[in-house]
């Protein structure tokens, strides 16, 4: 095995030994780069989601209220409107899921089922709790999920909200089971709560790490090939010069010519010498011949 092949295998392990480190400290680092981001992405969808709401409120609303009497729009409904701009959003985000959890709803398909419950009875709870992010097992897996409170702070949606009698008859035939009455101004009544399986968070690290593992690959590659030619300008072919004339020096050829030496380097040094050490030794076979 010559020189050059040594140093490449040298440098071929040691870069596979410190691969394995730096690749589980960078996965670490993707994995929870991908679950941030999936999660700041969940909460400029959820921040648009309450935007809608309020414009529902106080433009949408007051404009259908004459028409509410006879027939319910359900666009005049805040959380209708939310969960539909978050349909529209879905079909660039499909991992994406949307629910406005209450445990009092007029909408039955609103009311919060166990761990939905829990997280609105969290808030309840610390009313100083602006946020919450987990996760959870279901049926298709683990899921990554943001949630955040809804709180009745605007007087207009207590207008279909306080008691049944006070509801527009539209809305009551609309949704006949009776629930969303009795809610009160400032009283956190569910939680928004965006969900998004784990799978597509993995599937964005994976896609880092993979992009990040093959530069380095490439980087590497092209430092050992940059090496493997500097080396065998520099040190290979001037060494191996220098062992040819050797050799032939060795069989008695005192003829051969003295190889080039260029620069001041460690290579050039040794080049020197032994264009004069040949020198030398010719020097010495002249004198003995002569004696």
């Amino acid at each position: 095995m010559n020189l050059l092949v040594k140093l490449n295998v040298i440098l071929i392990i040691v870069f596979a030994v410190a691969l394995v480190p730096a690749g589980l400290i960078t996965r670490d680092l993707l994995d929870t780069n991908a679950q941030s981001q999936v999660i700041q992405n969940a909460r400029i969808m959820m921040e648009t989601a309450m935007a809608m709401r309020g414009y529902t409120v106080s433009q949408v609303k007051p404009l259908l209220a004459p028409m509410l009497d006879e027939t319910f729009l359900p666009q005049s409904v805040p959380a209708y409107s939310a969960t539909e701009i978050f349909n529209t959003l879905r079909e660039k985000h499909p991992d994406y899921t949307y629910k406005e959890a209450a445990l009092n709803p007029t909408n039955p398909r609103n009311r919060a089922v166990d761990w939905e419950s829990d997280l609105v009875n969290e808030f309840r709870r610390d009313t100083d709790r602006q946020e919450i992010v987990g996760q959870r097992d279901t049926p298709l897996g683990r899921a990554l999920y943001l949630s955040q409170p809804i709180k009745i702070s605007n007087k207009a949606c207590l207008s279909c909200h306080t008691t049944p009698e006070m509801a527009p008859p539209a809305m009551l035939a609309a949704y006949p089971s009776g629930g969303g009455f009795g809610w009160e101004m400032d009283e956190i009544i569910g939680a928004q709560i965006v969900q998004v399986p784990m799978s597509t968070p993995i599937k964005m690290a994976n896609t880092a790490f993979r992009t990040l593992l093959l530069t380095l690959v490439g980087v590497f590659v092209f430092i050992l090939v940059a090496l493997n030619v500097l080396l065998h300008l520099v040190v290979i072919r001037p060494v191996r010069r220098l062992s040819a004339m050797a050799d032939r020096v060795s069989r008695g050829d005192m003829d051969v010519a003295d190889v080039p030496v260029k620069g001041g380097d460690e290579v050039a040094i040794l080049t020197g010498s032994f264009n004069r050490m040949r020198i030398s030794l010719v020097t010495a076979l002249k004198m003995l011949e002569q004696d």
